[in-house]
């Protein structure tokens, strides 16, 4: 079975899960993607195909880049512009105040995630028992916000945002959070990711190009960084057995390579390394 990533550029209006499928559909391999986009939202969505789904926890650390609108003097239920409707005719900020507000929500912030999200809560989705109007009680989260820019104005109430942030970043819950700061309201009308560790919208694909799905598969181990490990003959074979070696290198994760074709990751600890994940062959 083939194992990689095709990275699609998921347009607005299609869940994750409806991309995952058509990627599957074409594929005929098990898939699954990597970090949910909402329906409203676009961009860089990597599908995983076969066993590179076992990849995701060495890449969910990796740093996202989010082009945002936010639009000010409402609020809603959702923190979007799908929402149902809360509050309007709120002060819309200036320029020189969004500015001046932003460097207190960059760095290392808490963060408290929307009631409709995909965070579970005793094993439901959260935004599944908003749906049912079941009291959601969440709790803040540490979040790192890299860069938050104002890019520029788009209309009377309308901002766009340039924003690097880590993985678990609610920009759902910036916009509300920006606004609060500012003394008003305000929710997210629209949202591309452009970036998510190696995964770009110059690496990406539209669903049209999914005919030739093959030609656009990126290997797993061109994915991530980590140094490399390449083993032949019985060494080989007692790694794939569970059994681990002797090392002499520093402890930690490596790309294990045997015969010069990749199989999954090692890990190297107190002067042994073992095969960990396997992904290829």
């Amino acid at each position: 079975m083939q194992s990689g990533f095709i990275n699609i550029n998921k347009p607005a209006g299609l869940s994750s899960a409806a991309v995952v499928s058509k990627v599957k559909r074409a594929a005929k391999i098990s898939c699954g993607h990597m970090g949910t986009l909402d329906p409203m939202a676009g961009g860089v969505l990597p599908v995983a195909l076969g066993n590179a789904a076992r990849l995701f926890s060495y890449l969910i650390d990796k740093e996202k880049v989010y082009r945002a609108e936010f639009r000010f003097g409402l609020s809603t239920d959702t923190l979007d512009s799908t929402g149902a409707l809360l509050r309007e005719g709120g002060r819309v900020p200036s320029e020189a105040e969004i500015r001046a507000a932003l460097p207190a929500l960059t760095g290392n912030i808490e963060q408290m995630p929307p009631a409709y999200s995909a965070k579970s809560v005793n094993g439901v989705r959260a935004y599944k028992l908003a749906r049912q109007g079941v009291s959601v009680e969440l709790k803040p989260k540490t979040v790192r916000v890299l860069t938050f820019e104002l890019v520029q104005r788009t209309g009377e109430d309308r901002f766009e945002f340039l924003i690097r942030c880590g993985g678990g970043t609610y920009i759902r819950s910036l916009a509300r959070d920006l606004a609060e700061s500012l003394g008003t309201c305000a929710v997210m009308s629209a949202l591309v990711r452009e970036k998510s560790g190696y995964f770009t919208l110059e690496n990406s694909i539209g669903l049209d190009e999914l005919e030739n799905w093959n030609a656009h598969l990126i290997p797993p181990d061109s994915v991530f960084d980590l140094p490399s490990l390449d083993y032949d003959g019985r060494d080989a074979e007692k790694m794939k057995n569970g059994l681990s070696l002797p090392f002499s290198g520093k402890d930690g994760q490596y790309k294990l390579y045997f015969d010069d074709e990749f199989y999954g990751i090692a890990e190297a600890k107190e002067g042994r390394v073992r095969a960990k994940t396997k992904v290829c062959g």
